[in-house]
């Protein structure tokens, strides 16, 4: 018995070496802990509450400068977001400590370069690790987890984004915009 227990703890261990410990990051469930967390949170980085200047993540921020510059959009897929004439909100809520948003929001920023529709309007607010900014611009939204691209027509929201895309950004914001 003793020998079981012993190579059942050396099993688990070889099982979980590879993974690491996380604390709550991304999400807003209570108690989530341990490898499945959704994020991980390494080390204390800038943190910006707010609206927040897209262009001035990708210029000034390191986690997000290189995503906004090896992203490659797929200029076949933002057709129907460039053909958009109804007036069109979209906010994005994100975390700067995030690295769901480090990976989605560069790419959501080049997208909206590339569709350069002036009557999609992007406003990005950035929420502290309590999902909170000062002027309580996010809590009027209903959101759980970041980044939340919510799609807003005749200001009601038509679609929106968790997270991440379940094919693309392209391809999501276009099939939410058709």
């Amino acid at each position: 018995m003793h020998n079981q227990i012993k190579a059942l703890l050396a099993t688990t261990a070889i099982f979980f070496a590879g993974y690491s410990v996380a604390d709550p990051g991304c999400s807003f469930e209570e108690n989530q802990e341990g490898f499945m967390s959704t994020c991980k949170q390494e080390k204390q980085e800038v943190i910006l509450t707010g609206v927040v200047d897209g262009h001035k993540l990708v210029t000034e921020l390191p986690p997000f400068m290189s995503g906004y510059t090896e992203y490659q959009v797929d200029t076949t897929a933002i057709a129907p977001i460039k053909a958009v004439t109804k007036p069109t909100e979209i906010v994005v809520i994100i975390g700067t400590w995030c690295p769901d948003c480090h990976r989605e929001t560069p790419r959501f920023i080049r997208i909206m370069e590339a569709v350069n529709n002036p009557n999609i309007k992007v406003t990005f607010i950035g929420v502290d690790r309590q999902k909170q900014d000062p002027e309580g611009l996010a809590a009027k939204y209903d959101f759980k987890r970041i980044p939340t691209f919510m799609v807003l027509q005749d200001g009601k929201e038509i679609g929106r984004i968790v997270e991440r895309p379940t094919e693309s950004l392209e391809k999501d914001l276009a099939n939410i915009l058709k």
